[in-house]
């Protein structure tokens, strides 16, 4: 087994889970579900160094601080620094020229939720064994449900020997319909934006597909510093670099698209009641977090830093008290978190 290098994306406008998650400290940083925040469960997932190389994490300004200050389970790792955002195109392709190209990397989001962690290694592993053979590997997460928020990934023929599929394509975000007719057929997963490959088999890709994106990529990492642990891409250069994500810019032009299969408790805790679902419920289903009472409640996520909470009577409803912001909401509501957001920086 070759080692494998995580690439921990991390960053976040915080918009979802206002009003606990905020620009300036969005849900990477939080300790959502558990102890540890979710940032720091990426590393945990990671630690074991006979699988795992010592990480990179890529990160903004903005989120540097976070980043250092939670590193106490790698703290072996590198960081790069992004002048600006350009997305995950481009964030991967300043990890990949910082490693040789026969590594293994594998690229985790930051702010996602593995119930699973064994689940996890042992799928990473699997991938690790195709990026060898030379395949960009995507994480094809069981799909549970009916979900129109995500995008899927349709497994195509399998790879002998691997446990792994040649990817069919890549959907986007579906309506309902389309969403429940790729659950029955039973070929289709969850794009959680998981990824295994060679760091020289992604740069080729992307410089096929993206010329653009890689080569200004390129330059801006030449004309690079290195500040300690930290590595900062030259910003003027970077700030030329066309944002794009990977989904787009090469793993659906690529011919050497692969899906392995993961069941591992996969949740991107994207709103409210994702998070809910992420969390111990007890018989009624309700998660309380701070200082509550709920009479006669039933699917009830309640969250306060400080404020008593009583709620009476309610259903699948979420309560969030933070400081001085109350965010009240039925389950049906959650995807306008979002919207209310602004609307309170706006107030503010």
């Amino acid at each position: 087994m070759e080692m494998i290098t995580p690439v921990v994306l991390c960053g976040g406008s915080g918009t979802r889970l206002w009003p606990r998650s905020r620009a300036a400290k969005p849900k990477p940083f939080l300790p959502l579900v558990g102890d540890r925040t979710l940032f720091e469960a990426a590393l945990h997932r990671a630690a074991d160094r006979e699988i795992f190389a010592a990480p990179i994490i890529v990160t903004g300004k903005a989120h540097l601080e976070h980043v250092e200050s939670q590193l106490a389970l790698a703290p072996d790792a590198g960081v790069v620094v992004e002048p600006a955002a350009r997305n995950t195109a481009a964030a991967i392709a300043l990890a990949a020229l910082r490693v040789p190209e026969d590594s293994v990397m594998l690229v985790c989001p930051s702010d996602h939720h593995i119930g699973n962690p064994e689940a996890f290694v042992e799928t990473a592993r699997r991938a690790e064994a195709l990026a060898t053979q030379g395949w960009l590997v995507a994480f094809g997460i069981a799909a549970t449900a009916p979900e129109t928020g995500f995008g899927y990934v349709k497994q195509g023929e399998g790879i002998v020997g691997t446990g792994g599929y040649k990817v069919d394509r890549f959907v986007e975000k579906p309506d309902l319909e389309r969403a429940m007719q790729f659950l029955s057929e039973g070929t289709y997963s969850w794009n959680g934006g998981i990824f295994a490959f060679r760091a020289g088999d992604y740069l080729r890709e992307l410089e096929a597909h993206r010329p653009d994106i890689a080569q200004a990529v390129r330059a801006a990492v030449a004309q690079g510093h290195e500040d300690g642990r930290r590595f900062h891409p030259d910003a003027e250069l970077f700030a030329q670099v066309p944002s794009e994500s990977i989904d787009y810019a090469v793993m659906e032009k690529t011919q050497r698209a692969a899906v392995v299969p993961a069941a591992m408790a996969w949740s991107d805790i994207g709103n409210w009641h994702a998070l809910w679902e992420a969390r111990d419920r007890d018989a009624a289903g309700n998660s309380v977090i701070g200082k509550a009472e709920l009479v006669g409640c039933r699917n009830v996520l309640v969250e306060s830093d400080g404020a008593h909470v009583s709620v009476i009577g309610l259903e699948d409803a979420i309560v969030v008290v933070d400081g001085p912001d109350v965010m009240i909401t039925s389950v049906a509501g959650v995807q306008k978190v979002g919207k209310l957001y602004g609307a309170a920086n706006q107030a503010a």
